[in-house]
């Protein structure tokens, strides 16, 4: 699909391609690189290459992205002594020899700017202002030595740290968010350019969540507004295009549709009226850049709640944004002995400071809808086969702990599903007993006696999830089975590495006052 996207970018008047560098999948054993398939990196910025475009490349490599443990290996929960994301030795050795390893395979194909190439930017760390106060002295000179070692790479191209205000000379502070042209500060030195990594064209959506929609309109006022009042000159749409986490890739309760509101959608096809609108928009901008690039920059009240953004270039030339940030009432101002009508809540751009080519609120693409139809019936019986999964006891597993051990660590990553086992002597058979599990794994099934018995689940906002229900026992051995499951391991935080998960408590209410705690149990354990 690469080149269908990359030109249905390019057509929608996109210059710059920006990607993630997927640690985890890029080396998922210490040492072991893989670039195959879907994760050929080369052959991806090389396909957008081909077709005239740029590459941001955002290295991280700690990335988040709604993406499974925020991009790292999980391999590094193993390491002695690790913190990720502070100033330790062990998280600081193998993250550079990842952003090294990186930079290195581009280097060799020719692909930074300074080479001929196409990539124009590249990003370390993410996001990082939104945890540094955790990790108190730990935070500041991690944040000096992920700059220093970066730029140390000699890409020959500028690096950049989104929401880090205070990004070291010389790499670039930048915004993410939907209102960067009201709420960036700006670059924190004259000599940087004022760019917007992440304008969010929608919100990624969680298992019980409702989609966020965000119009067309909004995205180009607030884009309009970033060039104008921030004199920005890179706006970066996460996502252009949405797209499909398969697999286990997806962070803790994300779907696995991403960004189906995007310009363009889930599937790739564009979703108008935004792709066709903000095209509109980008070809108006392209218009005034010679001004905005050369010209001489004023700003003035045009009313209570509008102003004027000016260009002037020395030449003659002259690009202005008329704005109106009143929500509710239409404006007629007065620009350069001209009246101008402006709708509610947008942004004119004049590229000569004459004429409107372009208004954010005004939308001539078509609206579309997605149509389906039927493709295939699956009503045989002869295209159906039943899997019916053997629920394990305590005898047939051979891991065996006196303890809940904590889900993750048990499993690796290699698997979302960890089955715990236990089995007791019951003097006699009884029904109302009441099970009692409380997990910090998402879901958890029950079965006794290989019965199932139920379920619970948690959610994004409430991870956890509690079990309370009655179960009859039988008179001598019963088993009980417990499948924990992770809807994908969590993406965000700080001391990632310290997360747990899974069964933390198991107790099992009697009739009357009978009550046994089976926490600090024998347990037994199976990967499934």
């Amino acid at each position: 699909m690469w080149p269908s996207l990359i030109s249905k970018a390019k057509e929608g008047g996109l210059d710059v391609i920006q990607t993630y560098v997927f640690w985890n999948q890029h080396e998922p054993q210490p040492g072991q690189y893989y670039f195959q398939g879907r994760y050929d990196l080369v052959r991806f910025i090389k396909e957008i290459q081909a077709r005239g475009l740029y590459v941001t490349l955002r290295i991280g490599p700690f990335i988040e992205a709604e993406w499974t443990y925020g991009g790292l290996p999980f391999w590094l929960h193993d390491i002695p002594g690790i913190v990720y994301r502070s100033d330790n030795e062990p998280f600081k050795y193998y993250m550079q020899n990842f952003t090294t390893k990186i930079v290195e395979l581009m280097k060799s194909e020719k692909l930074y700017a300074s080479q001929g190439g196409p990539i124009i930017l590249s990003q370390i760390e993410n996001e990082y202002r939104n945890v540094e106060r955790a990790f108190h002295e730990k935070g500041p000179p991690y944040v000096l030595w992920a700059a220093k070692m970066a730029v140390g790479l000699q890409t020959g191209v500028p690096w950049v740290m989104c929401k880090q205000d205070d990004a070291p000379d010389p790499v670039i502070n930048s915004c993410n968010g939907m209102r960067c042209g009201e709420t960036f500060a700006g670059p924190n030195s004259p000599n940087k350019p004022s760019i917007w990594t992440e304008n969010w064209t929608s919100f990624y959506q969680v298992f019980g969540g409702e989609p966020y929609i965000r119009s067309a309109e909004d995205i180009a006022f607030h884009v309009a507004l970033f060039v104008a009042a921030k004199k920005g000159s890179y706006v970066n749409y996460y996502m252009y295009h949405g797209g499909t986490n398969f697999g286990r890739v997806s962070s803790a309760y994300a779907t696995t549709s991403y960004y189906d509101q995007a310009p363009l959608d889930e599937y790739g096809l564009t979703r108008q009226p935004k792709w066709g609108h903000l095209k509109e928009l980008h070809a108006a901008i392209k218009l005034c850049s010679e001004q905005l690039l050369t010209g001489t920059y004023n700003n003035f009240s045009l009313g209570q709640l509008q102003e004027a953004h000016v260009f002037q270039g020395k030449s003659g030339g002259c690009a202005a944004f008329l704005v109106n940030n009143d929500i509710r009432n239409t404006s007629t101002v007065y620009f350069q002995n001209s009246s101008f009508v402006l709708p509610q809540k947008s942004i004119s751009i004049l590229p000569d400071c004459k004429n409107v080519i372009f208004n954010t609120a005004k939308v001539s693409s078509q609206y579309s809808a997605r149509s389906t139809w039927l493709n295939q019936k699956l009503e045989s019986s002869e295209q159906w086969k039943e899997f019916s999964e053997v629920i394990p006891n305590f005898s047939d597993t051979s891991e065996k702990e006196t303890t809940l051990l904590e889900h993750m660590g048990t499993t690796k990553d290699a698997s979302d599903y960890l089955w715990y086992t236990f089995s007791f002597q019951q003097n006699s058979s009884a029904k109302g007993n009441m099970l009692q599990v409380y997990s910090l794994g998402h879901v958890i099934h029950a079965f006794v006696n290989r019965i199932y018995a139920g379920s619970a689940h948690g959610s994004h906002e409430n991870p956890g999830s509690s079990l309370n229900i009655s179960i009859s026992l039988n008179y001598g051995v019963n088993n009980i089975s417990l499948l924990s499951v992770m809807v994908g391991l969590p993406d965000s935080g700080a001391y990632l590495e310290r997360r747990v998960a899974g069964l933390r408590r198991v107790r099992i209410q009697g009739t009357g006052k009978w009550l046994q705690d089976f926490s600090k149990y024998q347990w037994g354990y199976q990967v499934i």
